[in-house]
């Protein structure tokens, strides 16, 4: 039985469709990251599975029963909002047990529920403190704890962390990442951070205009993105999109006489296709010498950061820009040309006409 199951669910706004036929299934204990940039209507689908929206088409399944159209307090779902949404006059102790108080669980049982995710979430000591007192990273605990207390089937989340700032952001990432493991919760959770998703998710969905561009693991996400979409949306610095012409099993780099020999897999692949686009992840070029020559690539250094653990570095080869991500004892030149060599076994090929792998 799946925790969650999306079956064609649509979503219009008059003649605007935002939502366009998804389906997927949630197994029990799975982390879901719904992953996309703004308007591509993750939140939409977030807001239908808790009942704060309905789809104008499909199904939502949560467990054994249909909640289309149940009351959002009545589909056995908890929510965490990318606001903390805290009660100021309260204390942390009773914004964590405001929702069982409201549904009159008796005081003993709400009082061990609190303690109970206070203490998962190490804020035990914070119990007696109202918000106005809470740090950001707190606040989200406290939000989170208001969450965990009630139990569910599937917790959302729906952009936790975007509030905080860059060193808590990761400090929450393992806290949550920590929280899954320990329960082995049903998620659901909506960002547009790449990091976020391939952090945390068991699967991610990378959306895109309304629909599912690639539903996945994340080492296939980002391994063999499905899409030209998906490959360029994920990875820090993005993957390299060249484009190219395949003949006689090279493919040619537009604007340039360079040209990269395609493996044989890929020479297959790429038979019945002309006009392709070559992805190389910046992490797959290293510098290439005498020693080490092998399928490589020339352009013209233009220019060289440095962000500590890494060089990176922008060239031109033609009239494409090349980004390669180098160790930061790298010596480059900028200015010069230099001769890369490219992880055959990390070249991505896909079709220029539809932006699908070859």
């Amino acid at each position: 039985m799946s925790a969650l199951e999306l079956i064609n669910v649509r979503k219009r706004y008059g003649t605007v469709e935002t939502l366009k036929g998804i389906d997927l299934s949630l197994a029990s204990g799975e982390f879901l990251v719904l992953l996309g940039p703004s308007g591509c209507g993750k939140s939409t689908l977030l807001n239908i599975i808790a009942g704060l929206a309905e789809a104008s088409q499909g199904d939502v399944r949560i467990g054994d029963r249909s909640v289309t159209g149940v009351h959002p307090k009545d589909r056995d779902i908890a929510m965490v909002f990318q606001s903390y949404a805290l009660y100021p006059n309260m204390s942390v102790a009773r914004n964590i047990g405001f929702g069982l108080e409201m549904r009159n669980v008796p005081a003993a049982v709400r009082t061990e529920a609190v303690q109970k995710a206070a203490k998962i979430l190490q804020i035990e000591n914070l119990l007696g403190r109202k918000p106005s007192e809470l740090s950001g990273g707190q606040r989200q605990r406290v939000a989170i704890g208001r969450a965990l207390v009630r139990d569910p089937q599937v917790f959302l989340f729906d952009e936790p962390l975007s509030n905080l700032d860059a060193k808590l952001r990761m400090e929450m990432r393992t806290e949550l990442k920590r929280l899954h493991q320990m329960l082995g919760t049903t998620i659901v959770y909506v960002t547009h951070d790449q990091i976020e998703a391939m952090t945390l998710a068991t699967r991610i969905a990378v959306m895109r205009d309304g629909q599912i561009e690639q539903l996945a693991t994340p080492d296939e996400i980002y391994n063999r993105p499905a899409t030209r979409y998906v490959a360029s949306f994920v990875g820090s610095p993005p993957m390299n999109m060249l484009d190219a012409t395949v003949a006689d099993g090279i493919a040619h780099i537009d604007g340039s006489l360079s040209g990269i020999p395609l493996p044989q897999a890929l020479r297959e692949n790429a038979a019945s296709v002309r006009d392709v686009i070559i992805g190389i992840r910046p992490e797959s070029l290293t510098l290439a010498s005498s020693e080490n020559a092998g399928l490589a690539i020339e352009a013209k250094v233009d220019v060289v950061e440095l962000t500590g653990p890494e060089l990176v570095v922008t060239s031109t080869i033609g009239s494409q820009r090349l980004t390669a991500s180098l160790p930061p004892r790298s010596q480059i030149a900028v200015g010069t040309s230099q001769r890369f060599n490219i992880d055959a076994s990390a070249l991505h090929i896909f079709d220029k006409a539809t932006g699908k792998r070859v």
